[in-house]
């Protein structure tokens, strides 16, 4: 690739300017294949693509509803090479959303706790205190 050809693209800080993207979670992106390898100049710098900052975008959306690693993974069709079908994707979804209904309800049932603990807690200056009386025989056998 030409210097001229690296004009079209964007460099490492530009992606992650674009995107939002931190620099060394790009190159992590990299380093585990979710993102391809940019090509580069024939000075060695990294060119990236509009195709890299919508994949990137892509990853950086799943993460933020959660899904796992392997998950967009397999979302984007890295697994095999196939895209995947709309099929698999709900299911793989579905997987995804029972489990972010169960941590949901665990942290519903935290709050509960939290919330009447916090209730008995005077919050004085004072030696005792119900919060940590109650963290403290919640934990004994």
């Amino acid at each position: 690739m030409t210097d001229h050809e690296r004009e079209s693209g964007f460099t490492r800080g530009d992606l992650a300017r674009a995107t939002g993207c931190n620099i060394e979670t790009i190159r992590y992106y990299e380093k585990t294949g979710l993102l391809p390898d940019p090509p580069r100049t024939d000075a060695g710098y990294r060119v990236y693509s509009a195709a890299h900052a919508t994949r990137l975008r892509f990853i950086l959306r799943a993460r933020e509803l959660g899904f796992s690693m392997e998950d967009i993974r397999g979302l984007m069709g890295l697994g095999d090479g196939a895209a995947p079908t709309c099929a698999e994707v709900k299911e793989r979804t579905e997987r995804h959303l029972a489990d972010v209904r169960a941590r949901i309800a665990d942290l519903r049932r935290i709050e509960t706790v939290l919330a009447a603990t916090a209730s008995r807690c005077s919050g004085a200056e004072v030696p005792d205190c119900p919060v940590l009386d109650a963290i403290s025989n919640s934990a004994d056998p």
